[in-house]
C-alpha cells in the first residue's frame, strides 16, 4: 500500500509561539507509522500574500510565487492535520487566510485537528474550523488532540508528558488514515469535481 501523504498545516505565525513544540511531537507520531508520511507547512516559513485581488482581477506582484510553495504541497496531501491555537474563541487569520487562498486542494480530503492553549486547549477553534472546511467539501473527523494548560503538557526538551495526549494521537490518526484510504480511493475511481456533475 502507497503511504498516505500527509500535510500537517501549522496555523500560528505569531512571535514566542509554542506551534512548532506541539507539531515536532505530532510528526514523531506520523513517522513511527508505516502507512503515513508526512510534509510540514508552517506558515511563517511559507507566508502567503493577505490581499486577495477583485474577482476577475490578476493578483498582486508575488503572489503567484508564494503560493507556488504551499499550493502544490497541499494540492498532493491525501490527508491534513491542522495544528492551532485559539485566539478569541476561534483560529488565528493567518490559518484562514492560508485555507481562503484555496479551494479544490481541500475537497474531498478528511482533516484532523491537534489544539492547543488554555482551559479549552483550543476546542473552540477547532469548532469553528469544521464550519470552515465543511464549505470547501473537505471531510473533518472526529477524533482530535486537544492541550489544554499546553505549557504544562511538555517538558523543556519538548517531550510530552501527558500519556493521554499519545493515546489520543493514535486514535486521531488511525481514524484520518482509515478517511484518507477511503476518499484517496473514492477519488480515484471518480474525481470529486466529476461527482458533483453527475449528480446535478
Amino acid at each position: 500500500m502507497t503511504p498516505l501523504k500527509i500535510a500537517v498545516l501549522v496555523g500560528s505565525t505569531r512571535d514566542g509561539r509554542f506551534a512548532p513544540v506541539v507539531t515536532s511531537w505530532l510528526t514523531r507520531h506520523i513517522d513511527g507509522r508505516d502507512d503515513m508520511t508526512v510534509d510540514v507547512i508552517d506558515l511563517v516559513k511559507t507566508p502567503l500574500p493577505v490581499v486577495f485581488p477583485d474577482f476577475g482581477a490578476p493578483p498582486q506582484p508575488g503572489t503567484e510565487e508564494l503560493l507556488a510553495a504551499v499550493s502544490p504541497r497541499l494540492a498532493a496531501a491525501d490527508a491534513f492535520v491542522i495544528v492551532t491555537p485559539e485566539y478569541n474563541h476561534s483560529f488565528p487569520a493567518s490559518l484562514k487566510n492560508a485555507i481562503d487562498w484555496h479551494g479544490v486542494e481541500w475537497h474531498g480530503k478528511p482533516v484532523g485537528f491537534v489544539s492547543y492553549g488554555g482551559i479549552s486547549g483550543g476546542l473552540r477553534a477547532v469548532e469553528a474550523l469544521r464550519l470552515v472546511l465543511a464549505e470547501l467539501n473537505a471531510m473533518t473527523i472526529r477524533e482530535t488532540v486537544s492541550f489544554a494548560g499546553v505549557w504544562q503538557r511538555f517538558d523543556g526538551e519538548g517531550a510530552c508528558v501527558d500519556e493521554a495526549a499519545d493515546g489520543a494521537a493514535v486514535a486521531m490518526l488511525d481514524q484520518l488514515a482509515w478517511w484518507g484510504l477511503a476518499l484517496r480511493d473514492a477519488r480515484a475511481v471518480r474525481p470529486f469535481g466529476k461527482a458533483l456533475e453527475e449528480v446535478a
